[in-house]
């Protein structure tokens, strides 16, 4: 509406338990500098200066990705995107890019859990990097590792073991960003 909102409308609409959270939101980006805030005034709140984000981009949600065992993907309609900011994630906005919803737990000392969104970019992955990968079948979000100058996908979880092709490896997609709903 171009109404700078209440704490309580930030409150319902962040889902938060009580105002103070949406007050502490509103203090942490006045330290950042974001905004600037007159005290005692309701709705009295600018911004510093002009948000610099490069070109939004909406990226395919296709599915859902075994973050565990490997397993098949699971497809969803491409009727479903995700908006994001193109310098946030370090891509062009011609970047062949998709989204994929974390399902499991063996990625969780890489800080990726269950119910998170990976944005995966369609190119050639580096040692190291995290990858959706079709191995012998299955794919799998893994991390992508190399032993002996043969390559195989790694758990960021102690209680699951490295997965080495017996046939293929085929890496789908490099991750390049997280995003997270809390």
């Amino acid at each position: 509406t171009g109404i700078m909102p209440t704490t309580r409308e930030i409150q319902e609409h962040f889902g938060f338990s009580s105002q103070t959270a949406a007050i502490s939101h509103l203090r942490a980006l006045e330290r950042k500098g974001v905004i600037q805030r007159q005290v005692g005034k309701a709705r009295a709140v600018s911004f510093t200066e002009e948000l610099d984000r490069g070109p939004i981009i909406d990226i395919p949600l296709l599915g859902s990705i075994a973050a565990g065992m490997a397993e098949d993907l699971e497809q969803s309609p491409h009727d479903r995107c995700i908006s994001v900011d193109t310098e946030s994630l370090g891509i062009s906005a011609s970047a062949k890019a998709f989204a994929l919803k974390v399902r499991g737990d063996s990625m969780i000392d890489a800080h990726i859990v269950e119910g998170d969104c990976v944005i995966l970019e369609h190119r050639q992955p580096r040692a190291r990097d995290i990858v959706a990968a079709l191995i012998d079948g299955e794919t799998t979000l893994k991390r992508f590792l190399f032993k002996n100058r043969r390559p195989f996908l790694k758990a960021e979880n102690s209680r699951y073991p490295d997965l080495i092709p017996a046939r293929e490896l085929i890496i789908q997609g490099v991750m390049v960003g997280l995003l997270r709903h809390v």
